[in-house]
């Protein structure tokens, strides 16, 4: 006789797949005319626009981390408190101490989806016999309602040396397991996405 998985067994296996993180890039935009050659960049800041400053070091750390000998993160740079200069002294700054350019990630919005997940199946329909079986060895399983958070973060770069924006996306990530998650998550389906679009090589 061939056993048949409960409906609820499926159901409890799909929402655990649910559950994994997973982001994607809902839009994205590159200035047509420019390529990146990483063998080219002299060096570049990354910055996770966070108010907790423990949070953006891990972040940027990450980021760093992607590109080492490359990248320097903004806390080193800037520090810890608000930028309060007018633009043009962090350009010629920037400038000034070698940097390429800036690469920025911020959380833009957060929002809920519940789902419900059916429980157990009732038996009656497949004979007595086995609905006495189902009875005797099982307890029915109700449904639930689980919920599944999704983070919106956009990336944007800026070219110091062209003075302007030369690539930028949003994602959209479910169920991140945390912050530091999300962005690292973020982070390698966008130098992803540049590579296999020719923006950088």
């Amino acid at each position: 006789m061939k056993k048949y998985a409960p409906l609820y067994i499926i159901a409890l296996a799909l929402s655990f797949t649910a559950c994994g993180p997973s982001t994607q890039i809902t839009e994205s935009w590159r200035d047509p005319n420019v390529t990146i050659d990483t063998n080219n960049i002299h060096k570049f800041v990354v910055a996770a626009l966070m108010r907790n400053s423990a949070t953006r070091h891990q972040i940027e750390d990450d980021m760093a981390a992607r590109f080492p000998g490359k990248s320097v993160q903004s806390y080193k740079v800037f520090g810890d408190a608000e930028l309060k200069d007018e633009d043009d002294v962090y350009n010629k700054r920037l400038k000034r101490e070698g940097y390429d350019g800036i690469v920025m990630m911020r959380l833009v919005d957060v929002n809920n989806t519940t789902h419900y997940v059916p429980g157990s199946p009732s038996p009656y329909y497949i004979g007595w016999r086995s609905y006495w079986r189902y009875s005797w060895t099982g307890f029915y399983d109700p449904g639930y309602y689980t919920t599944d958070k999704t983070y919106d973060v956009e990336v944007t770069v800026y070219s110091l040396k062209r003075n302007k924006l030369i690539w930028t996306a949003n994602t959209s990530t479910v169920n991140p397991s945390g912050r530091k998650e999300l962005f690292s998550e973020v982070s390698k389906v966008v130098v992803n996405k540049m590579q296999k679009e020719g923006f950088l090589k």
